[in-house]
């Protein structure tokens, strides 16, 4: 059996977390800010807050920006359901751009176009989330200066992208953004077992995030609005949640950050080699944007369907009954049944809809061997073949 993607743990991870359950602190001890302060190096940005999960770093950078009822939040249609239930959970209206039939993400050209219309019917979004598809950064400036003209907040979900580089610099070092979120699930490029984090350079949105992570609960005298009764006192001033990361996970995230120059490195060089040995296959490879350096976590195929006999699915399914475990990332939001109860329709995006026809997920990660590759090449010749 060959995953789309699967983690790699190694013995200094497991030692870094028997070391937390040898400790006195499984939830809240000093691990999870050494993970925090891991990935702000490496980011260059100033603040971070990690999480249980990035679907609620998603959620308290929406309540920090102050994304309520009314409000609008745009995102991809190329993506998780996360990155647009996070702003349903704050009460406010979705609506998708349609992505660039090239990169995946957001169209920056399709964002303008829709920014003119929402300005004259006064329905511009509060926070925009591009999506940084499969390790590629978006075009962030561009869509920066869009932010400028149109007043918008933005929420970089980078969940895909760590170690990735925009313009020479790191992804998460927010220098287009509000916030960046990353995920560390299981299958992403570093892992802390699951896991999210927040980054930004905004000391007054990090601490609104830092807040909402814990019930909405501090102990810092400068955010009560009553004088402290005593080393024990505490006060709930924001409607919080549980979001906290344990230091089980800070540990195990704070070990794999070590290698995370290594795995995005590996992950580029086996990219590579599925271009060669793929170049002559009726299928569409990932294309590049030049200004910028992907993460690769997924390694997305696009079928010529009009030059095969066989179906996208019987193409899929084929690879998976050799024991090839490909994924199709992602089924477009907008066509989900919850998000059609909300009057979306299919052909509202066709950008994505097409490609989500097209696409499947194939084997990525960075120990894949190069045995491994060459089976799976070997079975896509076949399966196409059917």
């Amino acid at each position: 059996m060959i995953p789309y993607g699967r983690q790699e743990i190694t013995e200094s991870d497991i030692e870094e977390v028997v070391e937390v359950l040898k400790s006195t602190h499984l939830t809240q001890g000093p691990a999870v800010p050494k993970f925090e302060q891991a990935v702000l190096r490496y980011c260059n940005a100033k603040y971070a807050v990690a999480t249980n999960s990035a679907t609620s770093s998603l959620h308290i950078a929406c309540l920090a920006l102050g994304l309520g009822s009314g409000d609008w939040l745009w995102t991809s249609p190329n993506t998780f359901v996360a990155s647009a239930n996070c702003g349903i959970y704050c009460g406010s209206k979705i609506d998708f751009v349609d992505i660039d039939q090239y990169t995946y993400n957001l169209c920056v050209k399709s964002l303008e176009k829709k920014l003119k219309v929402a300005e004259q019917n006064g329905t511009l979004p509060k926070v925009l989330v591009p999506v940084h598809f499969s390790g590629q950064p978006c075009d962030m400036k561009a869509i920066h200066e869009l932010s400028k003209k149109y007043g918008f907040q933005i929420i970089e979900d980078a969940s895909h992208a760590i170690g990735a580089k925009y313009l020479n610099e790191p992804v998460g070092n927010c220098r287009y953004s509000d916030i960046t979120v990353f995920s560390f699930h299981p299958v992403k490029i570093v892992t802390s077992g699951e896991g999210g984090m927040a980054v930004t350079n905004n000391g007054r949105l990090a601490e609104k995030m830092a807040l909402l992570r814990s019930h909405g609960i501090t102990r810092t005298p400068s955010l009560m609005t009553k004088p402290m009764e005593g080393s024990w006192y505490y006060q709930q001033v924001d409607l919080g949640f549980n979001y906290r990361m344990t230091d089980l996970q800070g540990a195990l995230g704070a070990s794999q950050m070590e290698r995370l120059e290594q795995y995005v490195t590996r992950r580029n060089q086996l990219a590579r080699r599925y271009d060669r040995l793929l170049a002559d296959l009726p299928i569409v490879k990932p294309w590049q944007q030049k200004d910028s350096y992907s993460a690769f976590h997924l390694y997305v195929i696009r079928l010529k369907t009009n030059e095969i006999t066989p179906s996208h699915l019987e193409v899929f399914e084929a690879l998976r009954a050799k024991g090839i475990i490909v994924n199709l990332h992602y089924i477009p939001v907008h066509t989900q049944p919850y998000y059609q109860k909300k009057g979306f329709n299919i052909g509202d995006f066709p950008e994505a809809e097409a490609y989500y026809s097209e696409a499947i997920s194939i084997p990525m990660f960075p120990t894949l061997t190069y045995e491994e590759q060459d089976f799976v090449v070997e079975a896509l010749k076949e399966a196409m073949a059917l």
